[in-house]
């Protein structure tokens, strides 16, 4: 399993940030980042070119607790990331949680956006990071693996951000457990 880090050009983390979590938000929100891809087998640094932030009429549903993007927005998002040549990095925000983790919904639409997209993308990886609160989760597809792996870091404006780590960990227990 390889060693992923996101690297991200300055202004950037805070602006999507800002846009994912903003002051008095209920409802989900989402943003895309694209991502040149570096390294090798053991280590792999995906250095942010270029963001999109999801206005609302991106979205064909959404609420406090799930959020699904127009079948425009989601051709869009694909294209400009193959049109740029670079993989993809989904952002989006769990607004009240504290301790970032992936959803079930989450993990269960991975299983068959993930594929699809890096189908798409000619095998370039993907990756996707769940703002909360307090904190961030992270995980990466890269390689000719077709599992998930945890990211390491985020690192935005010298400095370094690290990921709970909590979807990985719980990796089983949340994909396995009923949905609500």
């Amino acid at each position: 399993m390889p060693r992923v880090s996101i690297h991200l050009p300055r202004g950037t983390y805070e602006r999507v940030h800002t846009h994912l979590l903003p002051a008095g938000g209920t409802f989900e929100e989402a943003a895309f980042l694209f991502a040149a891809a570096e390294g090798g087998p053991d280590s792999v640094k995906l250095s942010v070119v270029d963001a999109a932030l999801i206005p609302p009429e991106g979205f064909a549903s959404r609420s406090r607790f799930y959020l699904e993007l127009t079948d425009h927005t989601r051709a869009a998002v694909i294209k400009r990331a193959h049109d740029l040549g670079v993989g993809l990095i989904e952002c989006h925000s769990h607004p009240g949680q504290r301790g970032a983790c992936f959803s079930w919904s989450d993990l269960h639409g991975f299983d068959d956006f993930v594929p699809h997209v890096r189908w798409r993308l000619a095998g370039r990886p993907y990756a996707a990071v769940v703002f909360a609160t307090d904190s961030i989760d992270a995980l990466a597809w890269s390689g000719s693996e077709a599992g998930a792996a945890p990211i390491a870091a985020v690192v935005a404006d010298d400095r370094v951000i690290q990921p709970t780590g909590r979807t990985f960990e719980n990796w089983s227990s949340i994909y396995e457990r009923q949905p609500l």
